[in-house]
């Protein structure tokens, strides 16, 4: 008995001063901690805004400078469309000596080669406005073959030319004024 007094004596005496070194540790240490996981959660607050802010500034920096190009695409497209209108287009090529079947010929090159040399403007427009303009194409494309079905191949080429400007007149709008008018919509979308 007197060794089971003796070993609770140690223990409680051991505890105390294992408890009192630990509340001594904890007085510095817990302090210590909240001031970490203040600063910690500062930093951190303040890094993540300053990294919003560059990415705001990245962005503002790149519509300087991607802004002009896609103004300049949507230019160029505009002007490949007034290039390819049917009227633009039928005094441009058209001359009395050839026939029916060299205009014919001769609108088709000339269209695709337009289109050609305006491919890399897709990149600085949208999806919707490259989808437009390759149905304008399309759709003049048609009606010149459609207008070249009903001449024949060796007639003037003044009557295919009137033939075209007629197909196009039966329609409400052609589709070069169509695309035209969406380009801009999108444009002013821009401002």
């Amino acid at each position: 008995m007197y060794l089971a007094a003796i070993l609770k004596r140690i223990f409680i005496k051991v505890y105390k001063t294992v408890m009192s070194d630990f509340f001594e540790i904890l007085k510095y240490t817990l302090p210590a901690l909240i001031v970490f996981i203040t600063a910690y959660l500062l930093i951190r607050k303040f890094l993540d805004t300053s990294l919003k802010i560059k990415k705001a500034d990245l962005i503002l920096q790149n519509d300087q400078y991607i802004l002009p190009v896609r103004m300049q695409a949507y230019e160029r497209l505009v002007l490949f469309l007034e290039r390819i209108s049917p009227d633009n287009l039928l005094m441009r090529i058209n001359r009395r000596d050839m026939t029916s079947q060299k205009l014919h010929s001769e609108l088709l090159s000339v269209i695709r080669s337009e289109f050609e040399h305006n491919l890399s403007q897709q990149i600085y427009v949208s999806r919707e406005s490259w989808e437009v303009i390759k149905n304008a194409k399309s759709s003049l494309i048609n009606i010149i073959n459609q207008a070249a079905k009903s001449i024949e191949p060796g007639s003037p080429s003044i009557k295919l030319s009137q033939t075209i400007l007629e197909s196009i007149m039966d329609k409400d709008d052609s589709p070069t004024d169509v695309a035209i008018d969406f380009i801009k919509k999108e444009v002013k979308e821009l401002f």
